[in-house]
């Protein structure tokens, strides 16, 4: 750490993802309350669509988040197919991608989550080839802007499905990796997942550049299991010697907390910082 440099410590760190659960403006005042210095949300439905934020709103959120010292993450939906290949729904993706990185610097945000897609069974390379290029054309325009994108790893889907997402297993997320060679676009690891796929944590951990990790997201579930999201003790996932593992490899960044409501995530902040505790994670 430089000579006055700030010393964040691991609580400071460990933020919450609003999803869809409040409007930004009072998730805001929430996470100022509360002490959460980092938070996330999607700009898609309701009080929070990104077509709702004239420029009075945008200056106002970007004014709050600088008051209380808030950091501000955008988290795109999942659900858009960003290894579309369709016409004029391919454009649309690009468009909606490109929406994000504008309203970035209107708001003051610091990162957009973004995702490579689902593929249909029979069409994973050809939507694996789609995505790659949208995303390499996004984080081009990102540089633009100076936006900067986080590439998560996706959640496994049972084996018999007909939709699964891209980039669950290390292999298919390394597929994407070239694209590290762009400023505007780093990772975002999320923990749970990587429990549901054969290489776990540990495997994830050991492929990852932690200097190329934006961000870490958490949240229990069962090994080698389904998508859940639940709370810290509600699975088995081992998070002192997640946390012990993450640090250990230098991780600097935040973690955010993805599920239950707001007070589970609350309360699970403390469940979290005690199991660090016991790994030896002051």
């Amino acid at each position: 750490m430089d000579e006055g440099e700030e010393a964040v410590s691991l609580r400071e760190r460990i933020g919450v993802d609003l999803g869809r659960k409040i409007r930004l403006e009072e998730g805001i005042e929430w996470a100022a309350a509360n002490d959460v210095r980092y938070i996330d949300i999607q700009l898609d439905t309701a009080a929070n669509a990104l077509t709702t934020f004239d420029d009075r709103r945008a200056a106002g959120v970007r004014a709050a988040c600088e008051k209380h010292g808030v950091h501000l993450g955008l988290h795109t939906l999942s659900a858009v197919n960003v290894a579309e290949y369709s016409p004029y729904v391919s454009g649309a993706v690009d468009e909606y991608l490109k929406s994000y990185i504008d309203i970035y610097s209107r708001l003051g945000a610091e990162w957009i989550v973004v995702h490579a897609g689902y593929h249909f069974s029979k069409d994973r390379a050809l939507r694996m080839e789609a995505g790659l290029e949208r995303l390499k054309r996004v984080a081009a325009y990102a540089e633009k802007k100076k936006a900067r994108l986080l590439l998560e790893n996706l959640n496994k889907e049972p084996e018999d499905a007909e939709v699964h997402y891209l980039a669950h297993t290390l292999e298919e997320w390394r597929y994407y990796w070239g694209l590290l060679s762009s400023p505007a676009l780093r990772l975002s690891f999320t923990v749970n997942h990587a429990h549901l796929v054969p290489e776990g944590i540990e495997g994830f951990v050991e492929a990852l550049d932690m200097g190329l990790v934006g961000e870490v997201r958490l949240a229990d579930c069962l090994r080698n299991g389904y998508e859940v999201h639940l709370k810290p003790g509600e699975g088995n996932l081992d998070f002192g010697d997640m946390f012990r593992r993450i640090e250990g490899k230098g991780f600097k960044g935040h973690y955010t907390s993805a599920f239950g409501s707001l007070e589970d995530m609350l309360a699970g902040r403390d469940r979290l910082l005690a199991r660090a505790r016991e790994a030896g994670i002051s």
